[in-house]
């Protein structure tokens, strides 16, 4: 037993042939999955679901738009129907809760036939997210990093609900990547992020503590822009619409856990999972995000390496919010390339390599290991990897600004 414990502390276990042996086989299990729900389906629905099940509420959304009717896409029961029109009368229904301007994106997606939409959308957002990693692993000969980006489980979950962590998670890996060296252009990308405003709790505190007044200032600018553009195209009755849905979405998502406890990964999931009212698991919730936001502010206060800053803010942040689901959990992806590529540069802490391995791994078995037993795997995951980066700052002392492709060189 100590020797099995001395090699998961030391990590020798986790051998370069080992990664892509696994990486190897979640990607092709992965890609067998998908070519059956393509292969079985109609071209828009596999086993009486739309193909892209979650997609087909922004091409709804986008198809309400061409029709004159932006406002209505906020209406469950309008935009329901909107569903079963396009789907099928056995179509349930997938709400649509996100800002108006994120319908810029589900109108232009709503030009083309759904199945071409749906493959434009994913092979883009993809893409994008490719390419921060590749920011931020910068020009390491080692092309391993690919492979682990691509086989990372929660891309396919996002390749089958057609949804947006692709995007949420290239917006917020390239943010880190340029923010020392392009702080506007940070900024630009943080703005970018507010169609998904529960994952910027914690950037402001940040931006803020560190005086990155130009950041702040773009990321302002830029949210005031989509806001002020939505009300110009869509109209003042989308915002109305968008408001007073709020509380039927916080409600029913959240709250009463209509959308599934096991597919939640929260503090706040896990405690009403357990049968705990939801005064207490906001309590708890607002208790986890409090002891976040105080390690984060002393974390980028501190003498400690940029890739643990930039890791723990995107770890922070997941842990911080009530409503995160499986397919949200792309946002570990630059997180854990942060880590593995400083790693790889300055060497691995104990315990380091195996609390990496078990934060790439945890998407795969998030959701089904709760829904079997009740046994969250998600945030025991997340606060152990959090922990272990607090602790190996203590020890830091170095301040690395943060590298890439994009770092200029005197």
């Amino acid at each position: 037993m100590a020797g099995f414990i001395d090699i998961l502390r030391s990590g020798a276990w986790l051998t370069r042939e080992r990664l892509r042996l696994v990486a190897f086989a979640v990607l092709a299990a992965s890609l067998l999955g998908a070519a059956f729900l393509i292969a079985t389906s109609n071209g828009l629905n596999d086993f009486n679901r739309p193909l892209g099940t979650d997609f087909s509420s922004f091409y709804a959304a986008g198809s309400l738009v061409h029709d004159g009717q932006p406002a209505t896409a906020f209406n469950p029961a309008a935009h329901l129907a909107r569903e079963q029109a396009i789907f099928g009368a056995d179509t349930p229904y997938y709400s649509f809760s996100y800002p108006p301007f994120f319908l810029f994106i589900a109108a232009t997606l709503a030009l083309l036939s759904y199945p071409l939409a749906l493959a434009v959308w994913q092979a883009a957002s993809f893409a994008f997210y490719l390419l921060s990693i590749r920011a931020i692993v910068g020009t390491q000969p080692n092309r391993v990093w690919l492979l682990l980006a691509a086989a990372f489980p929660p891309v396919f979950i996002n390749l089958g609900h057609g949804q947006n962590g692709f995007l949420i998670a290239a917006l917020f890996g390239m943010a880190l990547a340029v923010l020392d060296h392009r702080p506007i252009l940070a900024g630009t990308l943080l703005g970018l992020m507010a169609f998904k405003p529960q994952f910027g709790l914690m950037i402001p505190l940040v931006l803020l503590v560190t005086f990155r007044w130009r950041t702040i200032a773009a990321a302002a600018a830029t949210v005031a822009s989509l806001v002020l553009a939505s009300v110009a195209v869509f109209g003042q009755a989308s915002w109305q619409a968008f408001f007073a849905a709020m509380p039927f979405a916080r409600t029913v998502a959240l709250e009463q856990g209509n959308t599934g406890w096991f597919k939640i990964q929260s503090m706040f999931s896990w405690v009403r999972m357990w049968g705990s009212s939801v005064e207490v698991a906001y309590a708890l919730q607002g208790a986890l995000a409090m002891l976040v936001a105080v390690a984060l502010v002393w974390l980028w206060r501190s003498a400690a390496p940029y890739p643990l800053k930039a890791a723990a803010l995107a770890i922070g942040s997941l842990l911080a919010t009530p409503f995160i689901l499986d397919y949200d959990l792309m946002l570990l992806a630059p997180a854990i390339a942060y880590l593995a590529a400083d790693g790889m540069t300055r060497g691995f802490a104990p315990w380091e390599k195996t609390i990496l391995a078990a934060l790439w791994f945890v998407p795969l078995i998030a959701r089904t290991v709760p829904q079997a037993t009740l046994i969250p795997l998600g945030v025991p995951v997340m606060v152990l990897a959090f922990a272990m980066l607090l602790r190996r700052a203590m020890n830091e002392n170095v301040v690395p600004q943060a590298g890439g492709i994009f770092r200029r060189v005197p």
